[in-house]
């Protein structure tokens, strides 16, 4: 019985594991970096950080917001001097290049060896989500014309040259627990009466709301 209760709680805990949202970035500070779709450079950038950004279902506009300020925030840099991990790309103006990539949420545990992007936000909302979180990286970084992208579900070709090599991943707390959305779509603004979140995709010009 004992061992039973204990297999009860571990099953539990793997699913509430699973269950729970955690928007997901692997960072890496690079020299330069470009995209490349179909023979045609579309972004490139400078010194500064490549970013790619992975949605899983259920994210909210609390886990857009939290990545995209600890993306800006993020203090990968020396500073006057000398010290490593004290600046980042927005005090010292670099640029960022953001990289749609729902295969950070590929799964191979199965059998086959067969990637499974079940977890993965599927297409037509996370197209919404990501133009909402540039334009929350845009105005966290404070300047819009630093901050560039790939194409959205694009076969692209992605290249950099990584400095140090520095590669962080950063990923939401999960759940969006600082908004209280909910599963299925990210959320973007009470609506008035209920006290509800009303989880229609939010206007990505808005920005933080």
């Amino acid at each position: 019985a004992s061992q039973c209760m204990r297999q009860s709680v571990l099953t539990v805990l793997l699913l509430s594991l699973d269950l729970a949202s955690a928007m997901r970035i692997v960072l890496q500070r690079v020299k330069s970096a470009s995209v490349t779709v179909e023979d045609a450079v579309v972004s490139s950038i400078g010194r500064g950080v490549l970013a790619l950004v992975g949605l899983r279902e259920g994210d909210t506009t609390a886990d857009l917001e939290y990545c995209a300020k600890k993306l800006c925030a993020a203090k990968l840099w020396e500073n006057e001097e000398g010290k490593g991990w004290r600046k980042a790309a927005r005090q010292l103006d670099y640029e960022l290049l953001l990289v749609s990539q729902f295969t950070l949420y590929g799964d191979v545990s199965n059998k086959k060896h067969v990637p499974d992007f079940k977890r993965s936000m599927k297409t037509a909302e996370a197209l919404e989500a990501y133009g909402a979180f540039k334009a929350m990286v845009a105005q966290a970084h404070g300047d819009a014309d630093k901050v560039k992208d790939g194409v959205f579900g694009a076969m692209m070709d992605v290249q950099l040259i990584n400095d140090g090599p520095v590669t962080l991943i950063i990923e939401s707390p999960g759940g969006g627990s600082s908004s209280g959305g909910g599963r299925g779509r990210y959320c973007h603004r009470r609506t008035e009466g209920d006290g509800g979140r009303d989880c229609k995709a939010a206007d990505p010009s808005r920005g933080f709301d």
